[in-house]
């Protein structure tokens, strides 16, 4: 019997910090290809954090050496286009990219092809220098078609990501965070401690108001300068009339710290 048969193939486990879900990819004989049915369990995991009240920031992480090793070629050998198309797989993609709270990827290994696409979906990347990053789809004749063409020229830059995508060169955590593809290197032994204590932090703010600071940076990235500028405009608006706000103000008028209740 395979292993991945007898061990789930993605592990929740409770942390130290607060409010804060960890999430660790576990098919680690497979350097944690994304399965349909892996990617469906992802899904289910982030759907139960949403609508948990308690739950502030999530971490996604990779059991062995690998985050995520792209996808699950054996699926894509069998079925085809049919792999891709799959309107099931496609909807799991969608559920990551629409998931309200803020999502924190900790790469402890490879993250390539659909792993780096699932990380480029994170909100914030914290990486351990043993990380490796490349788009190697080309090298198969392919190239990646889960966003990272959209998404990895956002933050490397055409010219950059034109060189990872055309050639599937093998980028380190170093070169990675210079090119702002991440936001922090650290040693692997402290990845997830790192992931975790930032993720914290996020989840001791309003859980009302972190969902409205994370549409509004995305908007930078989907939207022209001035359509952004409204649309930061009506969040703002929007979180005005929350009740966390508004004690958000008087903590501060009242030299206090605040006491949110997520409303």
């Amino acid at each position: 019997m395979n292993v991945s048969d007898i061990e789930p193939r993605l592990v929740l486990s409770q942390t130290p910090q607060s409010g804060v879900r960890l999430l660790t990819l576990n098919r680690p004989e497979k350097l944690n290809a994304l399965s349909k049915a892996l990617l469906l369990e992802l899904r289910t995991h982030l759907d139960t954090a949403a609508a948990d009240d308690a739950i502030g920031c999530v971490v996604l992480t990779g059991n062995g050496r690998a985050f995520a090793a792209g996808a699950d070629i054996s699926d894509m050998l069998e079925r085809g286009v049919a792999s891709y198309v799959d309107l099931e797989r496609l909807a799991v993609w969608s559920a990551i990219e629409a998931f309200p709270k803020p999502l924190v990827a900790a790469v402890n290994g490879y993250a390539l092809g659909g792993g780096l696409e699932l990380a480029l979906l994170c909100d914030i990347i914290i990486a351990s220098s043993a990380a490796r990053f490349a788009t190697p789809e080309i090298k198969i004749g392919s190239f990646p078609g889960d966003g990272g063409t959209q998404r990895l020229p956002r933050l490397v830059g055409k010219s950059f990501a034109m060189q990872m995508v055309l050639t599937g060169m093998m980028v380190d955590a170093e070169l990675a965070e210079r090119k702002g593809m991440i936001s922090e290197v650290v040693a692997p032994e402290t990845l997830v401690t790192r992931a975790t204590a930032i993720a914290g932090e996020i989840a001791g703010m309003s859980v009302a108001i972190t969902p409205y600071a994370k549409r509004a940076v995305n908007a930078a990235f989907e939207l022209p300068l001035a359509a952004g500028l409204l649309e930061e405009r009506r969040l703002t608006v929007e979180a005005f009339a929350t009740e966390d706000r508004v004690e958000g103000l008087r903590a501060f008028k009242e030299k206090r710290a605040p006491r949110f209740t997520g409303r």
